[in-house]
């Protein structure tokens, strides 16, 4: 029988290192989603999920408001219910819109959603399913660089250390932005959310874990320092699980 002692000398410190982050990174995610549910602040079974918050469109009219978003053209945008209302306000005010396919399980992983070619309303492209449907296949290297990343949250604290939901792939699909070349110096990075998902308290991140520039609530806009971007992916976080399971990851390693 193999022995789980953490005392010998053949059991990796890295890795119990790694699955206490994680159980850390779990009890903040469960604090959250069980004060969402108790408030009645997101949409019911709110657990395992990115919140869909209660005042999400509130958020959104905030961030439309900042010179950012303003400024920007294109825009790295997540699937989530969340940001649905982000969505559709940047495909209406004529902004690129990309989005990441489920899993990015696709050798094209992501979809382009030009407002100048949308067959159908902006309100209805912006949905996860319909882009998904209406929005053109592309890869990485068709891509130009991204003025605005919008995440989803479950968790984020003041100096914008950010929690998801756990499955990873935010953290991949802006590592890939940045292995091509798409993170530029003034690439923000933004998160909506409800008050109650912004903690006070540290959080804990790994390497390969961005931090958000600014978050925008209903109630507010709080701007994130010191910044964290990724150089691009790290390849020894990544699994041959993960690797095999998407296309993008096994042509690059492939070309490694």
């Amino acid at each position: 029988m193999t022995s789980t002692d953490p005392t010998r000398r053949d059991v990796d410190p890295t890795r119990l290192e790694r699955s206490d982050v994680d159980r850390a990174k779990d009890a903040a995610r469960t604090q959250i989603w069980d004060a969402l549910a108790r408030e009645h602040a997101a949409q019911p079974n709110v657990h395992g999920k990115i919140p869909a918050f209660v005042g999400a469109d509130v958020a959104a009219a905030r961030l439309a408001a900042l010179p950012v978003w303003k400024h920007a053209r294109i825009i790295k945008a997540v699937p989530d219910r969340a940001q649905l209302p982000v969505r559709g306000r940047a495909l209406a005010e004529g902004k690129i819109v990309y989005m990441a396919v489920p899993k990015l399980a696709t050798e094209q992983p992501f979809r382009l959603l030009d407002p100048r070619h949308l067959t159908v309303p902006p309100d209805q492209a912006a949905t996860h399913e319909v882009a998904m449907q209406v929005g053109q296949p592309i890869g990485v290297e068709e891509m130009y660089p991204v003025d605005l990343i919008v995440v989803g949250s479950v968790a984020v604290n003041r100096r914008g250390v950010r929690l998801g939901k756990g499955a990873g792939y935010a953290d991949l699909e802006v590592a890939l932005l940045a292995e091509a070349g798409l993170l530029t110096d003034t690439t923000t990075i933004v998160t909506t959310m409800h008050p109650l998902q912004v903690l006070d308290q540290d959080l804990p991140e790994t390497q390969h874990d961005f931090r958000v520039d600014l978050i925008v609530t209903p109630d507010e806009v709080i701007t994130c320092t010191p910044p964290r971007q990724p150089a691009g992916l790290y390849w020894a976080d990544l699994t041959a699980q993960k690797i095999n399971a998407i296309p993008v990851l096994q042509r690059l390693a492939a070309a490694r």
